[in-house]
């Protein structure tokens, strides 16, 4: 079974959708973002986009990550969204939303100096609530996750500042 599951996700059949909250607000309200993905820089810890014209991509093992997104909310300093990933690179939403303009609200490695973040978030603002998968029977299978009671928290904070400022 392990290797059958193992298999649909180098295969990219696996769908799964996140729900991230990044910093600023999104120009498009849809889209795709697609880049080459390699270790590098001086921090080995993350990944770093490239473009295939740059002298140094011909060194590096380049990998196409590719990420649809779509925003679901928008506050004063953020924007709630949803992204779908197409490919499965380490760290891909993090660092596609930093390449952006745009990290993850509480991303210590990919975010920027002095980005906002709520002072009651203790971790990045991400989580995986979808994955579409299909089991040894060739049956496909649901699964969902509510946000974690932290990020829902965080939100409905949010939501309520978001009403204050409009009233």
């Amino acid at each position: 079974s392990l290797k059958f599951f193992q298999k649909q996700f180098q295969e990219r059949k696996v769908r799964k959708k996140y729900i991230l909250l990044a910093v600023g607000r999104m120009k498009r309200k849809k889209g795709e973002i697609k880049s080459f993905f390699a270790r590098g820089g001086k921090d080995r810890r993350k990944q770093k986009i490239f473009s295939p014209l740059e002298p140094d991509a011909k060194k590096k093992n380049l990998k196409l990550a590719v990420t649809e997104y779509k925003v679901i909310k928008e506050f004063s300093e953020y924007t709630l969204i949803e992204a779908l990933l197409k490919t499965g690179r380490k760290h891909q939403i993090r660092a596609h939303f930093a390449s952006l303009g745009h990290p993850l609200v509480g991303d210590k490695l990919y975010g920027f100096k002095n980005s906002p973040c709520p002072k009651e978030l203790k971790r990045q603002f991400l989580h995986a609530f979808y994955l579409k998968i299909k089991l040894p029977s060739g049956k496909e299978k649901e699964f969902n996750s509510k946000l974690p009671k932290e990020l829902e928290n965080i939100l409905n904070k949010l939501k309520a500042r978001n009403l204050k400022n409009h009233v």
